[in-house]
């Protein structure tokens, strides 16, 4: 079997980048995606699903040397459920149960305004098959 998810949005932070115990360079960042509506009553809605993407290798590199908090981003990727093959939850500082989407970056387009889109579009499909378990993330 095989999913693909294809999102845009604005990242929420800088990248974080680490290395594993084998050396392999790993950077995390989150992107926000927006959607606006209008309801029913007329008035506008508005709603955000973040998602935290992790890249490996060369494409963890490109993404932690070009990416910046701000910047549009689009990724494809595949989502990694928790060990129970939900969303990573958790309840924020005002009580509300929040969500965040896990996904493992396969490409990532840069974004933006011209002189923003100088940096290139990096493409890599990571040389392993299995996710990197949970407990081998450095952060």
């Amino acid at each position: 079997m095989f999913h693909t998810i294809i999102l845009a949005g604005h990242l929420g932070r800088d990248p974080e980048m680490r290395y594993l115990p084998s050396g392999q360079p790993v950077t995390t960042f989150t992107v926000a995606s927006n959607r606006r509506w209008t309801g029913p009553d007329g008035q506008p809605q508005e709603e955000t699903i973040w998602f935290r993407v992790t890249a490996f290798g060369k494409l963890a590199e490109q993404c932690n040397q070009y990416l910046t908090k701000g910047r549009a981003v689009l990724v494809e990727g595949r989502l990694r459920p928790n060990e129970r093959g939900e969303p990573r939850t958790w309840v924020g500082s005002d009580g509300v149960v929040r969500a965040t989407y896990d996904v493992v970056a396969m490409t990532v387009r840069f974004l933006g305004r011209r002189e923003e889109a100088a940096a290139p579009i990096v493409e890599e499909i990571p040389e392993y098959e299995e996710p990197v378990p949970e407990e081998e993330i450095p952060f």
